[in-house]
C-alpha cells in the first residue's frame, strides 16, 4: 500500500488531496501550538469522537473564503451562511466516518512516510526541489501548522486507500460489455416522410376571444416586475489612460528607470540549514564552519549536516533562484555573494543558513524599440492611476453632497449615462453588480432620491448611480402582448393538430394502409439503410426515435413519429442488424474499464452511505 502511495505522490492523488486539504481538511490533526487535549465545545460527535467548535469554525471560514475567491467582485453579503455551515458540518461528519473506518481496518502511515510524501509534492517545490519555506508558507495560508498538516495528510491518504480499493474492485462481465457494444454498433433500415405545419394550416384559427381569454387566464405571465430607469457615472482607469499623452522623452526616461527590472538575474545556490537555537545547534554550526575553512566539500557537509532533507540529498542544491523567492535576509545574502563564495551565517525563521553561490546567469534588458508600445501603455496607466485616485476621492464627496449627477459629471469631466428598465435581478454591466442593485432599490435611493454610494465594480472601475424613474410591478396592457399571444396560440394549436394528424397516419399505416391511401398523402418515402446511432447525416431526433422503436415483426414494419424543428416526421422501421463486436477488442477493453469504473463509483457511494447510516451521530 505504501509503495503505491509513494508512486502517486506527485500525481493526481496528491493534487486532489492537497486541494481537499486547502478547502476543508484543516479540521483534522493536532494543533501545532495549542494541542488537542483540551475539552473544547463540540458541534457534533461521530461514534463518540468529537468535532470541535474550533475545527468547525475553521472549516466554515475556509469555505467562505473559497466562495468569495470565486466571485468576480467578492461580496460577503451574497453568501448563504446557513448553507455553508450545514454543508461544512456534513462534510466533516462524512470525513470522520471514513477516517474511523480506515482506523478499524488497521491502515496507517508512519511519520517517515508522511514526510517523504510531503517532500515529493510539486505544490511545495521551488525550482524543481522541495522548499521548506514554500511548504510553511502554503500551509500557513491554509490556517494550519506543520504538525496539523502532517496529521491531515496521514488521515486523508489512509482514507483514500479505502476509496481506491473499492474503486478498483468494480467488475463487469464480458457478456454485458458485448451487449452494450452490440447496441452501440447496431444498424437500422428505415423510411421517413415529413409533414410541415402547412399540412394543418387550414384547420388552425385563433379568434380575438381566444386571445382575450388566454390573457385573462394567464395574467401572471404578463406581469412585469418593478423597474427603474437609472442614471450613472462610470469612472474607469482604462478610459483615463486612453486620454493620457506620453512623450518620447518620458518613454526614454521610463525605459532607463525600468531597464534594471527588465533585465533578469538568476543565481544557482546551495545551502546548509541548521534548525533550532539550542547550544547543540550552535555547536553544529561552528563544526560545519570549521570544516569548510579546512577545505571540506560544501556538498558533502550539506548532505551530512543540513536539516533541509530535500536539498541535503543533492548537496544542499536549491537550483537557480530569483529575487522575491525566499526570505528577505536569505535573498540579500545570496545576491551579495561572489561566485564560489560561502556566506556568513544567515538567520531566518527556519533556522541558520550557510549559503554558497554556484553560478550566475543574466538576461539583458530588451531593446527600447521592442518594448516601446508596452512601456507607453504602462506609463499611461501609471499616470492615469494617480488621476483615478484623485477623481475617485472627489466623486465620493460629490456623490454624497449633490442630489444629482450633473454637477459631479461636469466638475470631473465625466459623462452621465442612462439605462432603462433595470429590475431587482439586475441587467447588463454595470447593473450586473449585486451591490449596486441593492443600493438602487434601497429606501434612501429609491424613495428619498439620494445618489448611491460610490461602488467599486473592480479595482480599476467605480460607479455612482441614481434613480430617474420608478415603475411599480404591473400587468402589461393587452395591446402590447396581443400579437405575441396570437402567435403563441397559433403555434401551440398547429403543433397539436400536426401531432393528431401524425397519430392518425401512424395508426392507418399500422393497419396496412399505403401512402396513397393516407388522409395527407406524401409523394414518397425517403429510405435510409444501415444507419447507426452515431450517424451525423440524419436528424438526431429521428435517430433517437428510430432506435427506440420495437423490432419489426416479420414483414410488418414498426411505425412511429417524432418532431424535427417545426415539422413532424413519420418513421417506418424495416429492419435491424446486430452490431459486430468481434474485431473491437481495444474498444471492448475501454468500455469494460469505463463500465467497471461507473459501477465501482456507485459501490463506493453506497459503501460511504452505509457507514454514515450506521454511525452514531449526535448534535448538541
Amino acid at each position: 500500500m505504501l509503495q503505491d502511495i509513494r508512486e502517486n505522490a506527485q500525481g493526481t492523488i496528491a493534487k486532489i488531496i492537497v486541494g481537499l486539504l486547502i478547502l476543508a481538511l484543516s479540521m483534522f490533526g493536532v494543533d501545532a501550538i495549542i494541542g488537542g487535549f483540551s475539552s473544547e465545545p463540540e458541534v457534533a460527535t461521530v461514534n463518540d469522537e468529537p468535532i470541535t467548535e474550533r475545527e468547525f469554525t475553521r472549516v466554515v471560514q475556509m469555505e467562505r473564503q473559497r466562495q468569495l475567491s470565486e466571485m468576480d467582485t467578492p461580496d460577503p453579503s451574497l453568501l448563504d451562511d446557513d448553507q455553508i455551515r450545514q454543508s461544512a458540518l456534513e462534510s466533516m461528519i462524512r470525513d470522520e466516518v471514513l477516517t474511523q473506518d480506515a482506523a478499524r481496518q488497521g491502515l496507517e502511515l508512519s511519520d517517515e512516510d508522511v514526510d517523504r510524501l510531503i517532500t515529493q509534492m510539486s505544490q511545495f517545490e521551488v525550482g524543481g526541489e522541495f522548499s521548506r519555506e514554500r511548504f510553511v508558507s502554503v500551509i500557513r495560508n491554509m490556517g494550519m501548522g506543520p504538525m496539523e498538516f502532517r496529521d491531515a495528510m496521514r488521515r486523508q491518504y489512509i482514507a483514500n486507500q479505502i476509496r481506491a480499493g473499492v474503486l478498483e474492485s468494480g467488475l463487469v462481465s464480458p457478456q454485458a460489455v458485448d451487449h452494450i457494444l452490440g447496441l452501440q454498433y447496431q444498424a437500422r433500415d428505415f423510411r421517413t416522410f415529413t409533414l410541415s405545419p402547412a399540412a394543418v394550416e387550414s384547420e388552425v384559427s385563433v379568434t380575438e376571444a381566444d386571445v382575450e381569454a388566454y390573457y385573462e387566464d394567464n395574467s401572471r405571465r404578463f406581469m412585469q416586475p418593478e423597474r427603474i430607469d437609472a442614471a450613472y457615472i462610470e469612472l474607469s482607469l482604462q478610459d483615463l489612460a486612453k486620454a493620457v499623452e506620453v512623450s518620447d522623452s518620458e518613454l526614454q526616461e521610463f525605459y532607463q528607470a525600468e531597464a534594471g527590472s527588465l533585465a533578469k538575474e538568476e543565481r544557482k545556490v546551495a545551502h546548509i540549514l541548521i534548525e533550532g537555537d539550542t547550544d547543540e545547534a550552535s555547536e553544529t554550526l561552528e563544526e560545519v564552519q570549521e570544516k569548510l575553512e579546512a577545505g571540506e566539500s560544501f556538498a558533502a557537509l550539506a548532505e551530512s549536516y543540513s536539516d533541509d532533507l530535500a536539498s541535503a540529498r543533492d548537496g544542499g542544491d536549491l537550483g537557480y533562484i530569483s529575487r522575491e523567492m525566499f526570505d528577505a535576509d536569505f535573498e540579500e545574502a545570496a545576491f551579495a555573494l561572489e561566485e564560489g563564495e560561502v556566506s556568513d551565517p544567515v538567520q531566518t525563521t527556519f533556522g541558520v543558513h550557510l549559503i554558497k553561490l554556484e553560478d550566475v546567469r543574466k538576461t539583458e534588458a530588451p531593446a527600447f524599440e521592442d518594448v516601446k508600445s508596452e512601456l507607453a501603455e504602462q506609463l499611461a496607466m501609471e499616470k492615469a492611476g494617480e488621476r483615478f485616485s484623485e477623481i475617485r476621492s472627489r466623486l465620493v464627496d460629490l456623490a454624497y453632497a449633490e442630489d444629482n449627477l450633473t454637477v459631479p459629471a461636469e466638475e470631473l469631466g465625466l459623462k452621465v449615462q442612462t439605462r432603462s428598465n433595470v429590475t431587482r435581478d439586475g441587467g447588463d454591466e454595470p447593473f450586473d453588480h449585486a451591490g449596486l442593485i441593492r443600493q438602487l432599490f434601497s429606501e434612501d435611493v429609491l424613495e428619498a432620491g439620494y445618489n448611491t454610494e460610490l461602488i467599486d465594480l473592480a479595482p480599476d472601475t467605480s460607479v455612482v448611480a441614481r434613480v430617474r424613474d420608478y415603475k411599480p410591478a404591473a400587468r402589461q396592457p393587452l395591446d402590447e402582448v396581443r400579437d405575441d399571444i396570437r402567435q403563441q396560440l397559433t403555434q401551440q394549436r398547429t403543433r397539436e393538430a400536426l401531432a393528431a394528424l401524425g397519430e392518425k397516419l401512424v395508426a392507418d399505416l399500422e393497419q396496412g394502409a399505403e401512402l396513397n391511401d393516407l388522409e395527407v398523402a406524401p409523394d414518397s418515402w425517403q429510405s435510409y439503410e444501415a444507419v447507426t446511432r452515431s450517424t451525423n447525416s440524419v436528424d438526431s431526433a429521428v435517430i433517437d426515435r428510430t432506435f427506440s422503436l420495437p423490432r419489426p415483426q416479420g414483414d410488418s414494419p414498426s411505425y412511429g413519429m417524432t418532431r424535427s424543428g417545426q415539422d413532424l416526421v413519420v418513421i417506418a422501421l424495416d429492419g435491424v442488424t446486430e452490431g459486430q463486436v468481434e474485431d473491437k477488442q481495444e474498444e471492448r477493453e475501454r468500455w469494460q474499464s469505463f463500465i467497471a469504473s461507473q459501477m465501482a463509483q456507485r459501490e463506493y457511494m453506497a459503501y460511504r452511505q452505509r457507514l454514515r447510516e450506521r454511525a452514531e451521530i449526535e448534535r448538541p
